[in-house]
């Protein structure tokens, strides 16, 4: 019996998780809101540089495409895929790879999460 409570716990959990939209598991995962950080995105310009889902426009081709990145191995060829470390590139990619193209845009660290959010929502 007690076997059994234990898999009716991890199958409510899985439910349970199943029914939480990306965007809110993207949103516990980063400490960002993805509204904001799809609104800060269009503001920013990034579609100039980066296709990205959701942002009207943005169809640039010269950073990578941002849909799927959740899934994604390592960032900026680099940094393993972690919260942290997307937060870290978002708001200093020229301190992890001087001269790269994609430009400091000054962002808060709260900024930093909203964008963070919105991109891991895109899984």
């Amino acid at each position: 019996m007690r076997r059994l409570s234990r898999w009716a716990a991890v199958l409510l959990l899985a439910l349970a998780w199943g029914c939480t939209s990306r965007e809110e598991r993207a949103a516990q995962r980063t400490g960002g809101d993805p509204r904001r950080g799809q609104a800060l995105i269009r503001r920013l310009g990034c579609g100039a540089c980066h296709t990205i889902p959701g942002v009207e426009g943005a169809t640039g081709l010269v950073g990578p495409p941002l849909d799927r990145i959740g899934s994604r191995d390592r960032l900026a060829g680099r940094l393993p895929n972690t919260p942290e470390n997307l937060l870290r590139w978002i708001r200093d990619p020229q301190g992890i790879a001087p001269g790269t193209a994609m430009p400091d845009l000054h962002l808060s660290e709260q900024e930093g999460r909203d964008v963070a959010a919105y991109l891991y929502g895109l899984e």
